[in-house]
């Protein structure tokens, strides 16, 4: 129980942190606005069915929704994503980067079990 608390502490940051962004003046740029608000909602959703639901779906969902945002911070800092090019400047960054990385370290260790039944 506690790994799941972690994981949806970590979807809530990142959550919480593109919705501040969102609201400081990152929904006015096409493409990426409306990606901020939908990984917003995203990541309260999935922190919220990783403290209901015992089953696997949450932690597949923690582990997509970290390796997926990271992964376009990751394309947004190196050869842009949608035109637009983010640094690793700000503690918004660094912040959102780590709890992106919690979140998927702890879906892949909630799966392990599921997957060595496989």
């Amino acid at each position: 129980m506690t790994l799941r608390i972690v994981a949806a502490l970590a979807a809530l940051v990142s959550a919480l942190a593109h919705l501040r962004l969102w609201l400081d003046g990152m929904r006015d740029i096409s493409m990426i606005g409306p990606a901020f608000m939908v990984n917003a909602i995203a990541g309260v959703v999935i922190a919220l069915l990783l403290l209901l639901r015992r089953d696997w779906v949450p932690a597949f969902l923690v582990l997509g929704f970290g390796a997926s945002t990271l992964g376009a911070l990751v394309i947004s800092s190196t050869v842009g994503l949608f035109g637009y090019h983010e640094s690793w400047t700000g503690s918004y960054v660094w912040v959102t980067a780590i709890a992106e990385v919690v979140c998927i370290a702890a879906g892949a260790v909630l799966l392990r079990p599921v997957l060595r039944r496989a």
